[in-house]
């Protein structure tokens, strides 16, 4: 019986650093990410499920939502530009992927799902905004801009001011018995990008907010939802380090779900960086996976073979 596997996809898959973000230079990253997708449905004999990162995209979207202003273009909230983003990073990945598997003579479907994930409107992060999105501005700039938008910002790593909104936790995603029904019937299926649109619910119906949702939280639940065997984060370094850029420093290896606990709790792994990686990969060990994988996104199928990154497991 195939094992199944959430690959979850870090920015660098779709836009390497230094790079502009044009269509072109988008799209030869996705080419050569598909080419190891599909090395591991094929070669390997994966059912694959793929989610990936918003981050750049969005916030040049969200650029892009502003300067409309001059053109007397209405702003599009937060929560729609994260459904376009799903749609245009979705369309790259699943013809990418089509392209490649036809190139090897396989026909199989591959569909995007434009997905909703539901978020507890009384989540504490809504109090507490800590999320940096979109472009970086002078101090004058953005405080007029909190001003006029109601927006909260933040002073950021001395690069300029930026704007932070809530990153609540993900409960539920709505389209659950979709893309389960997708993956049982040997779709290739793309989710929850962006860590999906976040909505609340309120008196029975669903309301989109402004919000964004760790990518890599929303995909673990995304695993959850297809009952995964693995789930896999890739990423631009090949693991996750204690005592990172410190004496001491270790690169982790094959780890059990206590010792990275241990290691979470300590506070080895940054908030904004390791931090929700190594969380994802618990709460998945912890759910019942198999196995969890941080590696780097060119040594995908090295790290599902269990030769490199570092491998969460539930015992030792």
């Amino acid at each position: 019986m195939k094992k199944r596997v959430v690959i979850a996809l870090g920015g660098n898959a779709i836009l390497q650093r230094g790079q502009k973000g044009t269509y072109e230079e988008q799209m030869e990253n996705v080419k050569k990410t598909a080419k190891q997708i599909v090395d591991i449905i094929l070669d390997n004999d994966y059912e694959v499920v793929i989610t990936h990162g918003n981050g750049p995209q969005v916030g040049n979207l969200l650029l892009q939502q502003d300067g409309g202003a001059q053109y007397d273009i209405p702003a599009q909230p937060m929560d729609v530009c994260g459904a376009m983003t799903q749609g245009q990073i979705g369309y790259m990945i699943q013809q990418a992927i089509k392209n490649e598997l036809k190139r090897r003579g396989v026909e199989r479907s591959v569909a995007t799902v434009v997905t909703q994930v539901l978020v507890d409107k009384d989540d504490p992060a809504f109090q507490n905004p800590s999320k940096p999105v979109g472009p970086f501005y002078d101090e004058r700039t953005a405080k007029k801009l909190a001003k006029e938008k109601g927006w909260t910002i933040i002073e950021d790593s001395g690069r300029g001011w930026r704007r932070i909104v809530p990153s609540p936790d993900p409960k539920d995603i709505v389209e659950r018995d979709v893309i389960k029904s997708l993956v049982e019937n040997d779709v290739i299926v793309i989710a929850s990008g962006g860590g999906g649109i976040p909505v609340i619910e309120e008196e029975g119906k669903l309301k989109g907010v402004e919000a964004v949702i760790d990518k890599d939280l929303a995909g673990e639940r995304l695993a959850e939802v297809v009952n995964a065997n693995i789930f896999m984060i890739l990423t631009d370094v090949n693991g996750a380090a204690i005592n990172y850029g410190k004496p001491g420093e270790k690169w982790l290896e094959k780890v059990n779900f206590e010792e990275m606990r241990r290691y979470y709790e300590e506070g080895h792994f940054k908030k904004g960086s390791m931090g929700p990686k190594v969380l994802a990969t618990m709460r998945f060990i912890e759910w019942g996976g198999e196995r969890a994988i941080i590696a780097a996104l060119d040594k995908a199928v090295e790290a599902l073979e269990g030769k490199t990154g570092t491998q969460i497991v539930k015992g030792s």
